[in-house]
């Protein structure tokens, strides 16, 4: 799956049935540490690209997540909802939300390797 990351440290893959998968990237992972709680959008809610959209608590702070794409909110992950450390375990394999978008602002986001370089 191709990953493309926003500055705000959330991560898009889009799946092959065209909907994209978003989480929060390995640097942020890290950052914040152990997370322990998970509050994401609402199945439904319409989503700004890059405006907040729900939260992420660990045992250190909390921190907004942010969408990287515009879209409809399709599904939340209640597997990680319940069980939030699998966010810190596997971020690239954890999603939290599906969302409907189209490709309008893909541009505005950074491949991996130009994420990377700039954490």
């Amino acid at each position: 799956m191709k990953y493309l990351f926003s500055k705000e440290h959330t991560w898009a893959a889009q799946a092959e049935d065209g909907v994209w998968l978003v989480g929060i990237s390995e640097y942020a992972q890290n950052m914040l540490g152990d997370v322990v709680f998970i509050d994401p959008p609402k199945v439904g809610q319409a989503v700004e690209q890059f405006a907040v959209c729900g939260l992420i608590e660990s045992v250190k702070t909390g921190s907004d997540l942010y969408a990287p794409l515009a879209g409809t909110v399709l599904a939340v992950n209640d597997e990680a909802l319940s069980a939030p450390e699998k966010v810190n375990d596997h971020p690239y394999a954890t999603w939290i939300f599906k969302l409907e978008a189209n490709a309008t602002g893909v541009e505005a986001l950074l491949d991996q390797t130009t994420y990377e370089a700039q954490v």
